[in-house]
């Protein structure tokens, strides 16, 4: 009865022994090919000028490839071990396929991801984005080894769990609802060349503006000017509108469109000392004699007389169009807007010659520090709203005088000194 009981179990032993040495010779194999392997393919990578091998070793592709050799040798050695047992032996051997299919299904997948990052590196790469498609292509081929691994495993046909599958239809459709739509809408972006990495987007329902980082199957990834990451469905920016900058970059210009708000009650008739003032300029000296510059040369109508605000659209015109940082080929041009009983609008209209964000900023605030330091010199005061000083100090000088010494007068501040003009 002891030696019975003794038999089976050094079989066993012994069964283990050999299953436990030939994964070890597996193993040690697939660590020998892989070092052989990527040190053939380095030094074959160094002498030619297709760097599509190094994308390959970088993500890892050769690395799957060499993990299928432990796999054919488990395979090939399952059957030579002694007392492994039938039912054992299949259901190891179901395993092994299974493992080669992943890591034939990982290998394709690692060599996609090379190759979309081999496309990046190109300059037209910077432009369209293959990364949805490709994340479209690795799952289907994730889901084909998934039902095939399940094949395998569980002995069935496939086209029992086809079957399966088609009958899950409305779960799977429920499932990759997200999945479908950006694919679509990847497709629409990509084709139509709508939306690019590197565009500056601004979509104010999703609170996004800035730079475009990633277009991804699902999502795209957004950051703001304030270093935050926004992170939008793909399938939105094809649903709902959003600004894409790529026209004003790409276009070498960007506009100024801000408005110098005057003091229609500042606005008067030239007088002959402004007109004295401003006769040396050819432009100013047209205009005082009726000529407004846009217009065709034709006399202007009886009574028309030439006012100071006139006078300083046609000067900042001139000023704008003299400068060196405003674009020669773009709208240049100074116009007066509805007074709606916050001051007489002055819009300037203008694109600056580069589309920077910081040289842009100090164009734009050098010109209306300009154009607000010369209003004065026209007889024009900025409007503003009235405060609360503003208030007191008209109360204070209307007050009778008293005996005694004189009230401390408190320093003109910045608002004063606007309405002071």
């Amino acid at each position: 009865m002891l030696e019975h009981d003794i038999g089976p179990l050094e079989g066993l032993l012994q069964s283990s022994a050999y299953l436990v040495a030939l994964l070890a010779i597996a193993w040690l194999s697939g660590r020998i090919v892989l070092t052989i392997g990527t040190r053939i393919v380095r030094s074959v990578s160094s002498r030619v000028r297709w760097h599509f091998d190094q994308f390959l070793l970088e993500h890892h592709v050769y690395q799957w490839i060499a993990r299928l050799v432990p796999g054919l040798i488990t395979g090939a050695g399952l059957p030579l071990i002694p007392q492994l047992g039938e039912h054992v032996l299949e259901l190891s051997s179901r395993l092994v396929s299974a493992y080669m299919m992943l890591c034939v299904a990982m290998a394709l997948s690692s060599a996609l991801t090379a190759l979309e990052a081999m496309y990046q590196a190109r300059a037209q790469g910077q432009q369209r984005s293959l990364k949805g498609p490709l994340q479209l292509i690795k799952l289907a081929i994730f889901l084909i080894t998934a039902l095939l691994v399940a094949g395998v495993v569980s002995g069935r046909q496939l086209g029992m769990l086809l079957s399966g599958v088609g009958a899950m239809s409305a779960v799977l459709m429920l499932i990759f609802k997200d999945t479908i739509l950006g694919f679509v809408a990847g497709l629409q972006l990509s084709a139509n060349d709508m939306l690019r990495v590197g565009d500056w987007i601004t979509l104010p329902t999703a609170g996004a503006d800035g730079t475009v980082l990633d277009i991804s199957l699902h999502t795209v990834k957004i950051q703001n000017f304030d270093q935050t990451i926004v992170t939008i469905p793909t399938w939105r920016l094809i649903s709902e509108s959003y600004q894409n900058w790529r026209g004003m970059s790409d276009s070498g210009g960007r506009r100024i469109k801000r408005s110098l708000l005057v003091d229609a009650y500042s606005v008067v008739e030239v007088s002959p000392a402004l007109a004295a003032a401003w006769a040396a300029d050819p432009q100013l000296n047209g205009y005082l004699h009726g000529q407004v510059p846009g217009l065709p040369e034709v006399s202007q109508p009886a009574g028309w007389r030439a006012t100071n605000v006139g006078l300083f659209r046609v000067y900042a015109t001139a000023y704008l169009k003299s400068h060196p940082m405003i674009h020669p080929q773009m709208t240049t041009l100074v116009r007066q807007q509805p007074n709606q009983g916050t001051g007489l609008p002055l819009e300037v209209w203008c694109f600056t010659a580069t589309t920077a964000f910081e040289p842009y900023e100090a164009i734009q605030c050098e010109i209306f520090d300009h154009l607000t330091a010369v209003l004065p010199r026209f007889g024009l005061r900025l409007f503003q709203q009235t405060t609360g000083y503003d208030t007191a100090m008209a109360a204070t000088a209307s007050l009778p005088a008293e005996p005694g010494p004189a009230r401390p007068v408190p320093p003109l501040g910045p608002t004063t000194a606007w309405t002071q003009l």
